[in-house]
């Protein structure tokens, strides 16, 4: 007698997007993509459009490409980690869980492999239920929440829908302020300890922050949960927020300012890194890592180093499996045969 089939499960790990090639047609692509999603800027679309198409994409894409050039390897950091990730991470569960056929897939939300794409695929499947986890430690509508509405448009097309998790977000998980705390420990042990230690998360426009966006107090949160776990004193750390876009306000402090304030104040050494981000990608390696040091050693400061992101540390694969493993075993006792 045969036995039953296994359940089928698939996992999706999701993170925002990055262009095709480090090129300028390739970056207008993305950046009209990106740009053009009323999750990232809400003015009014028609106004928008008029700006994207007259005063932005004609422009901006020729700096954004020599600095994508500038970090580019055989493919885009984040693709390339992306990858990585799901490969350590599919190994994992399926010596974990042989109650299920496992199938763990990347999807980025803005550019390739494309979310509507791999949900699109998953049509095509037999599939009883989908695990999506967006990358992004810290839930923002202007990140997470694209990834929600790319399920909302799938489901109404879907007859046969399979069950479906989203893991919204794990800005103060145990192994996730573990892990950053051990790649702290990690970088210093060679490096050193530095004056300051600068946490600089992604920003976001204050107005969103206003409406109810959690981003910002998620990201206090999880500076404060890393420096009590590394034992820091309050003088010896900040949160920031970086990568201002636009002329409105945005949540403050700005790291760019911070770091040339601390230069002026005679700070010498600078420790950065950024718990926003799952992998290395254009903000942390050419921003964070290059453009910031510069800043901070012309307005007078001494020492400046950026620590990587957790991207493919085994601690950090670790929390990825941790959180996928409790969507699991609770399936476990309805889907399992």
């Amino acid at each position: 007698m045969s036995s039953a089939p296994k359940a089928k499960v698939t996992v999706i790990l999701a993170n925002l997007g990055t262009p095709d090639a480090p090129t300028v047609p390739a970056v207008r692509r993305f950046l009209k993509q990106f740009l053009s999603d009323q999750r990232v800027i809400e003015i009014p679309k028609p106004i928008w459009q008029l700006i994207l198409r007259l005063f932005i994409l004609p422009f901006r894409p020729k700096r954004v490409a020599h600095a994508y050039a500038s970090v580019w390897q055989a493919d885009s950091p984040m693709r390339e980690i992306l990858l990585q990730q799901v490969n350590a991470v599919e190994q994992q569960l399926l010596a974990d869980n042989p109650e299920f056929e496992l199938n763990v897939v990347p999807a980025m939300t803005y550019g390739q492999p494309s979310i509507y794409q791999v949900l699109e695929d998953i049509s095509q499947q037999v599939v009883d239920h989908v695990i999506l986890l967006p990358l992004f430690p810290q839930y923002s509508a202007t990140s997470t929440a694209p990834l929600y509405d790319a399920v909302a448009k799938w489901l109404p097309t879907q007859r046969n829908l399979p069950g479906l998790s989203i893991i919204r977000d794990y800005y103060q998980h145990p192994l996730f302020i573990q892990a950053l705390a051990q790649s702290v420990r990690d970088y210093q042990a060679v490096h050193g300890r530095p004056e300051k230690l600068l946490m600089s998360f992604h920003g976001i426009p204050q107005p969103y922050a206003d409406k109810g966006d959690p981003y910002a107090d998620r990201c206090r949160v999880t500076g404060t949960l890393l420096a009590q776990a590394l034992g820091l004193k309050e003088h010896e750390y900040a949160v920031s927020f970086q990568s201002r876009f636009g002329k409105q306000e945005w949540v403050k402090p700005y790291t760019d300012a911070l770091l040339a304030e601390w230069a002026t104040q005679g700070v010498k050494s600078v420790q950065v890194l950024s718990p926003a981000f799952s992998a290395d990608c254009l903000e942390t390696l050419e921003e964070l890592a290059i453009e910031n040091a510069t800043l901070f050693r012309e307005a007078g400061g001494g020492s400046y180093a950026y620590i990587p992101a957790l991207n493919n540390r085994a601690d950090h694969l670790q929390l990825l499996n941790s959180l996928l493993q409790a969507n699991l075993d609770t399936l476990k006792h309805t889907l399992a045969h």
